[in-house]
């Protein structure tokens, strides 16, 4: 009985743990050149894949009113709060990273490949973005 004991409480303990190693959250951008927050992203999980969306802006000059000119899909001229940025990640076999999706960068219209692996316990996010060889990696903070 006390193994069994001791083995719940393992499961309980270590289930947060786990649900932190994923990209599903509330998580905070930072732009890799300024260094300042730029805006916060909800990513949830439908049917196996992970969508993102731009849920808050956090820039100095964004107005809640701002739309996606740029965009050259159906998201454009779509306000950007609420915007979809992130699309079709699905989880690499055997690894914590999540890519094979999309996402987009509101500012250029351009769409990249997506490549998202939680790091430091899940407390940060790396994610690349990138058009064939080259690309760039943002590092993501989660919103508690």
């Amino acid at each position: 009985m006390n193994k069994a004991l001791a083995a719940i409480v393992f499961i309980v303990t270590a289930a947060p743990v786990w649900a932190q190693m994923s990209p599903v959250g509330l998580w905070r951008n930072v732009d890799d050149k300024t260094g300042e927050a730029k805006a916060e992203i909800r990513i949830r999980e439908n049917g196996g894949a992970l969508t993102g969306v731009l849920e808050k802006r956090l820039s100095k000059d964004a107005k809640p009113e701002d739309l996606c000119k740029e965009c050259s899909d159906d998201r454009k001229d779509k306000p950007l709060l609420g915007l979809e940025i992130i699309r079709s990640a699905k989880k690499a076999e055997d690894k914590e990273v999540w890519e094979g999706g999309k996402i987009l960068d509101p500012e250029n219209g351009r769409n990249y490949t997506l490549r998202m692996t939680p790091v430091e316990g899940g407390k940060k996010l790396e994610v690349r973005g990138s058009i064939g060889p080259f690309g760039r990696t943002q590092t993501w903070l989660r919103v508690q």
